[in-house]
């Protein structure tokens, strides 16, 4: 049976340092992109956050998006993180099996109804009935739909959840697709989702998303597919290691010439950083170690929808029959853009509806642009952001 405690509580019973804690949400509050000054606040609710009943299930999968968690490249993270939830079922993880872990996930279910959190990693099978991939007995589909009719939220994990995946490919024999179509088609109940892409996601998109919904009692905001902005909202072109070779158009033409060599843009070996939104480059894998391009493979674009069917992995995107846009294209500098900014970074410190502010939008915009404001230096906001985030109050008035 789950008890409701305190992340708090169950710290100081496990002999966790409050240093250690606090240590723990500089970190994770730097990770998610907030400002300095809600690191407080995020330290406070989280400590008093109650743990919620996690419920996690498995499809049509490889088990990666698991070891991606596991693998956590923050020493503390992941047994904080499993001290922050009551994972409560995991077909990989869990120590129950057969009749006992089912018994165990519909008690986790009953006791916590309405607030747990349902995890989903894996694609779903449609096609002839769902027969393709079973559990106790229950289709895919049918497990999903009964365990997120009492969900609080769900969590696509990986990119199969998210958008099919490498199942969902072409020509897809088992009907492939991800939680986000059954919602928008009406197979399960609408909820709050939240994509964390990746072949698999990184892992401390996955720690850092449950961390924010245990501490502020919702998602940080969202991208358009979805996907949180702390970790989907640049490209992974954006932060390459390698884009000042991009700028220098030094490029490698082969993965064994001179450029290759000398550590030079991938772009024409096939790189699709340029269009793929991830953190990749920022947060590595393998204890940050290292990331695909830096350690001389080109992006593969996994984290955006129905990557393996667009293909060309080695011909350049000029070649391919993916369109590459860049980033100023794609950003329109709309009022939803400015909004989303807005809800990203503001909202820790600031009213969750800006028009309470008594500072006309102009003005906010021309302070920030200033430096004026001490809190606020840390701030790294571009013109093109203070314009979006200036239309955006404006509209609120």
């Amino acid at each position: 049976m789950t008890r409701q405690r305190t992340v708090e509580s169950h710290l100081i019973e496990y002999g966790i340092s409050r240093r250690s804690f606090l240590k723990y949400c500089t970190a994770m509050a730097s990770l998610l992109a907030l400002p300095a000054s809600a690191i407080p606040v995020f330290s406070d609710r989280l400590r008093q956050a109650s743990r919620p009943s996690v419920v996690w299930l498995s499809f049509q999968e490889c088990t990666g998006c698991t070891e991606s968690l596991t693998r956590s490249h923050a020493p503390t993270i992941e047994e904080l993180i499993f001290d922050y939830i009551s994972l409560d079922y995991h077909h990989t993880l869990q120590a129950a099996s057969g009749e006992a872990a089912e018994i165990a996930r519909s008690e986790a279910m009953k006791n916590s109804f309405g607030k747990y959190i349902l995890i989903v990693d894996g694609s779903i099978p449609l096609a002839n009935g769902g027969v393709y991939s079973t559990i106790a007995g229950k289709t895919n589909l049918e497990l999903l739909k009964e365990c997120a009719a009492g969900a609080a939220a769900i969590i696509a994990i990986g990119s199969c959840a998210a958008f099919g995946g490498l199942p969902a490919a072409a020509p897809n024999p088992t009907g492939a697709t991800g939680v986000g179509h059954l919602m928008d088609n009406g197979f399960i109940a609408k909820k709050t989702l939240v994509n964390i892409p990746g072949c698999p996601p990184i892992p401390i998109a996955i720690s850092g998303v449950l961390a924010h919904f245990l501490a502020f009692d919702k998602f940080p905001a969202l991208d358009k597919l979805n996907r949180p902005l702390s970790y989907y909202g640049e490209t992974v072109h954006d932060r390459c290691s390698r884009y000042h070779f991009y700028e220098q158009e030094k490029f490698a033409e082969s993965f064994d010439d001179e450029g290759a060599r000398k550590g030079w843009c991938l772009y024409k070996l096939g790189c699709k950083g340029p269009v793929t939104y991830n953190a990749c480059a920022v947060h590595k894998w393998n204890q940050g170690t290292s990331f695909p391009i830096e350690s001389g493979h080109p992006c593969l674009g996994c984290s955006e929808p129905d990557f393996w069917d667009k293909g060309s992995f080695y011909s350049s995107l000029d070649d391919s029959p993916v369109i590459a846009k860049s980033k100023t294209e794609t950003a329109a500098g709309t009022v939803d853009d400015g909004q989303l900014l807005y809800e990203d970074s503001c909202v820790y410190c600031h009213s969750e509806n800006p028009a309470d502010f008594k500072t006309e939008a102009d003005q906010i915009a021309e302070l920030l642009r200033s430096g004026d404001i001490r809190s606020h230096r840390r701030l790294d906001f571009t013109q093109e952001q203070l314009d979006m985030l200036e239309k955006y109050l404006n509209s609120t008035k």
